[in-house]
């Protein structure tokens, strides 16, 4: 009988020499426990429904058995653990706990069901010498090998070089900006030419074949760098940089800057800018050849080139392309391949180009439209094979284009149709007709009432509404324009102001414009002149 006094028989602990480790010798009590008396326990040895537990177990759990080999963590235990153990623990229970569960017992963590390993042999087994389960020799990785780390090495600085090539390549990283608030209103220009003009200031401006003044600033482009300029004082307001590319040509159309850079193969990305302030407001890529220049009709914005012409709408979106596309979609649809182009122009969404065809005995005028249902199928309104060679479209107007035949002497007016409407003597000087003009582009511009060509000796205006020549006017630098109400063309020493009429000089403006010699255009932004001298622009008041 027990102390307990419940009629049912204890088993016998363990005597020394147990294959279980840490239970009391026979006859002793194992009283240093701490708490041992609190751990009321169920009778040793009496078989208790599976699954009851009590309160007290999930206190005390037996603690890590550390000098134990083949134990591993305190919730495993061996099989001979579980025959020497109670099966429940009873909380009314004074006997003693077995030397096993010590005070660690009392401090130990709630045990986590289900993480038991039972592959661990038993306590009993191990301590007997059998059973010892081999240590497992853990796989070598494929990695650990020298040759591998040297491969993993590689491919780390590839990677790493490839990164600094992108980041030094990026676009983002070589382009820089400042933008501008709207500027103050310039004030309005003078009743009248004035009498004398000086030079406000200067700058390089090598991309922009005509001067810019718009938006109360004036553009000027060089190198890659587009820049608003306060039109009196010539300081910079706004830039756009592309420190890595070089600007192919930058052109005004829709009241703003369209700036065109040369990129890997061609003049490929436009970058559209407000001419005020310098925001982006449109940006894309295209096939633009380089030497290009860009023709606008006022709706459309055409790249000039030998082989490819292509249109754009005012976003940038292109609208049409002309010749030889680079990457072809749908085979067949230009109308003519193998073909070089000369001159270009532009008018009422229109483009003529003066082709240079194998099987063509003379040059060929075409028209067409700037847009339509495909972009890569340009609907021709005519196509005619000119009566002569070194053909070059001079101006269009509405449905009329006026063309210049060089061996014929004669400046002819083609209707909508392709045939001729009216011929005009035009007799020009060798010098003038040595080449196509740079660029595919005639040196033209326009006021209310005519069009002015240069043509490198003398400048001749047409009618604005049927282009017949009105009037010429010998040794000229460039067309002229309408400022302070009247209409200026530049002449060598400074400036003539004409009667636009007949073509009358009214009196002269000197300029100083030191040894340059060249070619002069103009634009006018309020009370301010603008001559672009070859790569520089100047200013002028």
């Amino acid at each position: 009988m027990n102390d307990h006094g419940d009629g049912a028989e204890h088993n016998a602990p363990e005597q020394p020499g147990s294959d279980v480790a840490g239970t009391p010798a026979d006859g002793q009590q194992d009283t240093g426990s701490p708490g041992a008396e609190e751990l009321g326990a169920g009778r040793f040895g009496e078989e208790q429904p599976s699954g009851i537990v009590s309160a007290a177990r999930y206190e005390a759990e037996p603690a890590s058995h550390s000098d134990e080999p083949g134990y591993a963590g305190s919730a495993a235990h061996s099989d001979e653990a579980h025959d020497a153990e109670p099966a429940a623990y009873s909380d009314e229970s004074d006997e003693a706990e077995p030397a096993a569960y010590s005070a660690k017992r009392h401090n130990a963590e709630p045990p986590v069901y289900g993480d038991e390993d039972v592959l661990i042999p038993a306590r009993h087994d191990v301590a007997a010498g059998r059973g010892t389960t081999p240590p497992v020799k853990a796989r070598k990785s494929q990695w650990n090998r020298g040759r591998d780390r040297v491969i993993a090495a590689l491919i780390a600085v590839v990677v790493v070089v490839v990164a600094l090539i992108v980041a030094v390549n990026s676009d983002n990283l070589h382009t820089s900006r400042a933008i501008a608030e709207p500027p103050p209103a310039l004030p309005p220009a003078p009743a009248a030419v004035p009498g004398s003009m000086a030079q406000l200031w200067q700058a390089l401006s090598s991309a922009t074949p005509v001067p810019i003044g718009e938006g109360g600033n004036a553009v000027t482009a060089d190198n890659g760098e587009v820049a608003g300029r306060d039109p009196l004082t010539g300081q910079i307001r706004w830039h756009y940089t592309r420190e890595n590319l070089q600007l192919c040509t930058v052109d005004s159309a829709w009241g703003r800057v369209n700036a065109v850079y040369h990129k890997s193969q061609g003049c490929s990305e436009v970058t559209q800018l407000n001419p005020s302030t310098g925001h982006i407001t449109a940006q894309r890529n295209g096939d633009a050849e380089l030497g290009t220049q860009l023709v606008s009709d006022g709706s459309h914005v055409t790249t000039t080139g030998k082989r490819l012409l292509d249109t754009w709408r005012d976003d940038l979106v292109k609208s049409m392309e002309y010749g030889q596309v680079p990457a072809i979609v749908n085979p067949n649809k230009q109308p003519r391949t193998g073909c070089t182009y000369g001159t270009v122009a532009a008018a009422a969404e229109k483009v003529g180009v003066i082709e240079r065809c194998p099987g063509d005995p003379h040059d060929r005028l075409t028209v067409y439209k700037a847009t339509g249902e495909h972009e890569d199928e340009p609907p021709v309104v005519f196509s005619s094979v000119l009566a002569g060679s070194r053909a070059r479209v001079i101006a269009m107007s509405g449905d009329l284009t006026a063309v210049l035949l060089p061996d014929q002497k004669l400046l002819v007016i083609y209707g909508a149709d392709g045939n001729e409407k009216s011929a005009y003597p035009m007799d020009l000087p060798p010098s003038d007709l040595a080449a196509d003009p740079a660029g595919g582009v005639e040196q033209t511009s326009r006021t209310d009432s005519g069009i002015y060509w240069f043509t490198g000796t003398k400048t001749v205006a047409l009618s604005r509404d049927d282009l017949t020549p009105r009037w010429t006017l010998d040794g000229t630098m460039g067309p002229g324009i309408t400022f302070a109400q009247q209409l200026v063309v530049p002449i060598k020493g400074g400036l003539a102001v004409l009667n636009e009429a007949n073509g009358s000089t009214l009196r002269t403006v000197g300029v100083d414009r030191g040894s340059y010699g060249g070619v002069v255009r103009l634009t006018a932004l309020g009370p301010v002149l603008l001559e672009q001298r070859g790569p520089t622009l100047a200013a002028l008041k």
